[in-house]
């Protein structure tokens, strides 16, 4: 699907279609998490605080139990 960007003062806007944002199970009212690669764009729900603390503790977890291994393949 080609889209075209919208000026919007000093900005630009990319309109979803309804059949597009039900696709990607997107909210017009729920907030959206925006990312870039350098090349691609990714618009992604934003994730609940809940969501956000069990990846922070997993992450820890991770942490605490492979950080001698990280640390010996960052060498």
């Amino acid at each position: 699907m080609i889209k075209h960007l919208t000026r919007t003062g000093n900005s630009v806007a990319l309109v979803l279609d309804k059949q597009l944002l039900e696709a990607a199970n997107l909210d017009p009212d729920e907030p959206v998490e925006v990312s870039t690669n350098g090349r691609v764009v990714v618009i992604a729900p934003a994730p609940s605080k809940r969501e956000a603390a069990k990846v922070a503790a997993a992450k820890e977890r991770m942490h605490a139990k492979y950080a001698g291994a990280f640390k010996r393949l960052a060498k």
